[in-house]
C-alpha cells in the first residue's frame, strides 16, 4: 500500500539499487603525475569523479524523489529528520538521481526504522528538498574542500576532523590520533595493516 511508486529507468529496468558515477566539470588545480601546477586553459585530463549508489528513486505525489533508509535507536522526532538538513549525503543523491536520470529530482524521502528491544519497531517516513541553488552552493563548497584536499596531499599533511573521531562506531584511527605526534608511526607499525589493491574498498565498482 505504499503510495512512493518505484520509477521506471528509460531502459525498462526499476530505478531499485542505482550505482552512479559521473565527472564534474573541474578537476586537481595541478597534475597528479607530476604535481606541476595546471596551465591556465589547458585541457582538463583528470576531472574529479562523483560516485556511489542510490537506494532506490520513486513518483510521490506526481514528483520524483530518491528513497533511502535508515535505521536507529533514536526517537523518530522532528529532531532526528533535522539531521538531513543540510546533509552532504542527501544533497548528493539528490544531485546525483538529477544527473543520471536527466530527470527533475525533488529531493529524498527517509523512510527511518527505530530499532527497539521491549517492544514494536516503530517506521517514520520523512522529506527533504533541495532546490537548484542548493545543489549549486554544494558544489561550490565542495570544490573549494577539494581544492584543500589537493593542498594536504602535495604536502602530505593530513590535519585532524577531531568533531567526527566518534561518527559511524567511532573512526579507526582514533587510538592513534589520541596519542602524542613523536609515537604515532610506531603505533601504526604495530597495530595496522595495509591492505592490498584488490581487499580495498573501491567506490567506482557498480553492486
Amino acid at each position: 500500500n505504499d503510495p512512493a511508486e518505484t520509477y521506471t529507468c528509460n531502459n525498462g529496468k526499476p530505478a531499485v539499487e542505482l550505482s552512479f558515477r559521473f565527472s564534474l566539470d573541474w578537476g586537481p588545480i595541478t597534475d597528479p603525475c607530476t604535481s606541476a601546477p595546471r596551465k591556465p586553459n589547458a585541457p582538463l585530463a583528470h576531472p574529479y569523479i562523483l560516485c556511489g549508489h542510490l537506494d532506490r528513486v520513486v513518483i510521490f505525489n506526481d514528483q520524483l524523489f530518491v528513497m533511502d533508509r535508515k535505521t536507529t535507536t533514536s526517537t523518530l522526532s522532528d529532531h532526528y529528520f533535522r539531521q538531513w538538513e543540510p546533509s552532504n549525503q542527501m544533497t548528493l543523491y539528490t544531485l546525483a538521481g538529477k544527473i543520471m536520470l536527466h530527470a527533475p529530482i525533488r529531493g529524498v524521502i527517509i523512510d527511518a526504522a527505530q530499532i527497539l528491544l521491549d517492544k514494536p519497531n516503530r517506521f517514520v517516513r520523512g522529506w527533504t528538498y533541495r532546490t537548484d541553488d542548493q545543489l549549486e552552493e554544494w558544489l561550490h563548497d565542495l570544490r573549494i574542500l577539494l581544492v584543500n584536499a589537493e593542498y594536504y596531499a602535495n604536502n602530505n599533511y593530513w590535519p585532524m576532523n577531531d568533531t567526527a573521531c566518534d561518527k559511524f562506531g567511532g573512526c579507526r584511527f582514533r587510538e592513534v590520533c589520541s596519542k602524542t605526534p613523536s609515537i604515532r608511526e610506531k603505533f601504526l607499525a604495530a597495530d595496522f595493516n595495509k591492505l592490498e589493491p584488490d581487499e580495498r574498498w573501491n567506490p567506482l565498482k557498480p553492486r
